[in-house]
């Protein structure tokens, strides 16, 4: 046999080998498709507002302190503050994090909300790094202003949870903005299964280019800016698509840090937040599982498409590449920690099932497509014989990352109507269509980057230039003005 012989039946089996892969993985994601359409169909027709007034009464005994760590947010925090007091929830308090900030975040909290240094004994359950301060605002009694050392977002939210008085905790993002009903929506779950559930997420959407006022999205139009659009193709396929589907099982090892709500007992049963890995929410959820299983308690960690929040996706490549690699590295830090629960019956279908997809789905995805998208390139050198195996595999491509996405957008506007614009539907309609030309590839190799940073152990978080959301009109003053 030569060499060239050798080398043809090599590339002809490696390109089976992504053949089967890609057809697996698109069988995988029909099945969560189908699963998606029935849990929304169910509760398409139902009146949100009657739900919502049901569960009001109810949810009286489960008060909920809303934790917001803030780095470097002098932009982003007022307006998430404004949303998070505009919330229609009975009894809450907030929790501004201030993780070391060098810019003017302390000084606009304090400005803004009049915030005023108050003696508070504090119970440490979880370690975190000194806190410096703590200030309550005079016209808001329920908002609180942490100053501590910086420590990282984990640290910052296990400084919060020490510094709360409530049984259950919500995390958002400094950026972020929650709807007037969000945090009532998400802690429908937990209310209603009688603290089976321990934690839920809620949906996060992309709102760069939305006009804000007081916290409130007051005008909501796609942004101009191609690479956030194709970001807001990707949150929509992830969040109406995988979560639901793995959530339908209690199968979910991921809930957004943007916005999800835990038991602070099973949290701090848990160790809290991890400050050694850069995806202290997916690592969070993990151990979760890992703990209830161990202690033999029925727990389950849900995912509810409805309650949305708002936040400020990357605008160029750069912050977007930092952000992927980052959340690769998690992903990839925690299955490997946790590596003794893939395949182990002890943990039931979340060894048997979850984990085996999140190694194979989540954690191979870059290495195997970047490997068929190499295969692509090579083919069309090699010659005829291999044309019809790399037009397959195009189409299998095409079928994965375009199809799906128009299938999430026609599945948004059918259900969620995030952005009503029959315009914007169309456009993203389109630029799904593109996806598998530009943005794919791309990020496949940023994700792939995540794998050797965790393999190398680096622990950057990297910078996001953020611009902040549109005001409506309504300088800083004018928001000051309002409080008085």
């Amino acid at each position: 046999m030569t060499l060239y012989m050798i080398s043809s039946a090599l590339f002809k089996f490696f390109a089976y080998i992504i053949l089967f892969y890609m057809i697996v993985v698109i069988l995988v994601y029909g099945l969560m498709l189908i699963i998606a359409i029935f849990r929304i169909k169910k509760e398409v027709h139902l009146d949100k507002y009657v739900v919502d007034n049901k569960n009001l009464a109810y949810i009286y005994s489960k008060p909920v302190s809303v934790l917001v760590p803030a780095y470097n947010e002098e932009i982003g925090v007022v307006n998430s503050v404004h949303s998070l007091l505009a919330l229609t929830y009975p009894q809450y308090e907030i929790i501004v994090i201030d993780d070391g900030s060098t810019d003017g975040t302390k000084e606009t909290m304090i400005e803004l909300f009049q915030m005023r240094e108050v003696p508070k004994s504090i119970r440490v359950q979880i370690k975190c790094e000194p806190i410096l301060g703590v200030y309550q605002s005079e016209i808001h009694p329920n908002l609180l202003f942490i100053e501590k050392v910086n420590g990282g977002k984990a640290d910052a939210l296990n400084a919060g949870i020490n510094v709360s008085k409530y049984p259950y905790f919500c995390s958002i993002d400094g950026d972020s903005l929650l709807d007037r009903t969000s945090l009532l929506r998400v802690m429908e779950p937990i209310v209603s299964s009688n603290d089976e559930v321990i934690a839920a997420g809620g949906s996060v959407r992309i709102a760069n280019g939305f006009s804000v006022e007081l916290g409130q999205v007051v005008n909501r139009h796609l942004s101009p800016n191609t690479l956030i659009a194709m970001q807001v193709l990707e949150y929509m396929r992830a969040f109406l698509m995988g979560r639901i589907a793995l959530s339908r099982f209690n199968l979910m090892l991921i809930i957004s840090g943007a916005f999800s709500v835990f038991s602070k007992k099973w949290v701090i049963f848990a160790g809290g937040y991890s400050t050694k890995t850069v995806g202290e929410d997916m690592e969070l959820v993990v151990r979760l599982h890992r703990v209830s299983r161990k202690e033999k308690k029925k727990k389950r960690i849900v995912f509810i498409p409805d309650p949305i929040c708002w936040t400020e996706a990357p605008e160029t490549l750069k912050d977007l590449r930092q952000q992927r690699r980052r959340w690769h590295q998690g992903l990839t830090e925690s299955l490997w920690r946790h590596r003794g629960m893939t395949l182990n019956p002890r943990y039931g279908y979340l060894g048997m099932i979850s984990f085996p997809y999140f190694w194979i789905i989540e954690f191979l995805g870059p290495i195997i497509e970047l490997g068929g998208y190499l295969f692509l390139l090579i083919s069309l050198l090699m010659g005829d014989v291999y044309y019809l195996f790399a037009a397959l595999l195009a189409l299998l491509f095409l079928l994965y990352a375009s199809v799906f996405s128009m299938m999430s957008v026609v599945f948004e506007a059918w259900s969620q109507k995030s952005y009503p614009s029959v315009s914007d539907t169309l456009r993203l309609f389109l630029i799904a269509f593109t996806e598998v030309f530009w943005f794919r590839p791309i990020s496949l190799i940023w994700r792939f980057e995540g794998i050797l940073s965790a393999i190398l152990r680096r622990k950057e978080w990297g910078k996001m230039e953020r611009k902040g959301f549109i005001q409506n009109d309504m300088s800083q003053s004018e928001q000051k003005q309002n409080h008085f």
